[in-house]
């Protein structure tokens, strides 16, 4: 360092090169940078819009109206163009930090160590938030779900209301809100991707002729498509597989409809309704659930007395005129119906037995 004034002049005139050099060369990075980073931000938000407004322009087809879902192209473009900002100026940024250093005669190797040391100790502390960063990353690239979608993410299911880098939003079937963490998501279910499948079976009486009740669900499911807005949610005429089951009393007809995403419910309860009516106009006798139980218990009932021929009754008479008064008497009532017999009367005490030989 230098002890007097003279000498400290002197050490300005010997740097000052230098340190118009350093500074100049700072000033030209920091502007370089800055100018860049705009750039690139610039860049990435001009074809975010675009995306977006083809998007939109998709949408207001009728097609298009059915396949491209413009909110969720939107979050999912915003979401992209978010990161995509973000990692450009890290490293544009990064980058003119340590050009600035070098040019200021630090030494970077013992700061590049410790960073890389700080870095692993907070990526052990936050592994959780980093992990749920980076499943939200490729979710979003993957195009997994996004808003509008109803999907079953295995701790919750929905429909999606907002999808975010670390926490997607669902809105459950009892109106309650679900804040699931994508590093917790471990497999997607989406239902709303591709097309549905409604499923209908048909029970109906064992005694029905087939080809019938064939015939009556081909007809209903026909005038059904042909209806609005069914014909935009059946995307295939429905098939009939056949028996699904055969039991005694009743056989099980299955159904099948290939229907836009999402519309599979809404579309099997409609041809239910529809076949029910169908069958309830044509008299084909449906069975529903388990099967009636008979009880099968009697009563016992008096045995009906057999019809007298006549040869009976003419013995009968015979046999009633061979009676004397008395034996008549006794073996009717007094109502003139048959009564019981008279006890017997027993031996009165004292009285000799029959006589023995």
């Amino acid at each position: 360092m230098p002890r007097s004034a003279a000498q400290a002049s002197s050490w300005v005139d010997d740097n000052w090169a230098g340190w118009l050099n350093a500074g100049l060369r700072i000033v030209l990075i920091v502007v370089i940078a800055v100018v860049l980073r705009t750039l690139v931000r610039r860049t990435i938000s001009r074809l975010i819009d675009r995306m977006n407004r083809g998007a939109e322009a998709a949408a207001n087809t009728t097609l298009g109206g059915l396949l491209v879902n413009a909110e969720r192209r939107r979050q999912r473009s915003e979401a992209i163009g978010s990161v995509l900002r973000s990692v450009a100026s890290f490293l544009i940024l990064g980058t003119a930090a340590l050009s600035v250093l070098s040019v200021l005669k630090i030494d970077l190797a013992p700061l590049l160590a410790s960073a890389g040391v700080a870095g692993v100790a907070i990526g052990f502390g936050a592994k959780n938030l980093v992990t749920d960063f980076l499943s939200g990353v490729f979710m979003i690239l993957e195009d997994q779900y996004g808003v509008g979608d109803v999907i079953d993410a295995g701790v919750a299911s929905g429909t999606v209301v907002e999808v975010g880098l670390r926490v997607t939003k669902l809105r459950g079937d009892g109106g309650e809100i679900w804040y699931v963490r994508n590093g917790e998501v471990k497999r997607i279910g989406n239902l709303s991707q591709g097309w549905a499948t409604a499923v209908v079976d048909v029970q109906v009486a064992a005694h029905e002729d087939l080809r019938r009740v064939e015939g009556l669900i081909t007809a209903t499911a026909e005038a059904m498509a042909k209806e609005d807005p069914w014909d935009e949610r059946l995307w295939e005429p429905v098939k009939l597989l056949g028996l699904e089951s055969v039991a005694s009393d009743s056989v099980v007809v299955r159904a099948q409809a290939k229907t836009m995403p999402g519309q599979a419910a809404a579309v099997g309860r409609e041809l239910r309704w529809r076949i029910k009516n169908a069958f309830d106009r044509a008299g084909v006798e449906t069975v529903g659930g388990a099967a009636a139980v008979v009880d099968a218990t009697v009563e016992p009932s008096a045995p009906a007395e057999p019809a007298e021929s006549p040869a009976a009754g003419a013995s009968s008479g015979a046999e009633a005129a061979g009676r004397t008064p008395a034996q008549t008497q006794a073996a009717q009532s007094p109502a003139g119906q048959s009564g019981p017999a008279a006890p017997a009367v027993p031996p009165q005490a004292g009285s000799d037995g029959p006589d023995r030989d």
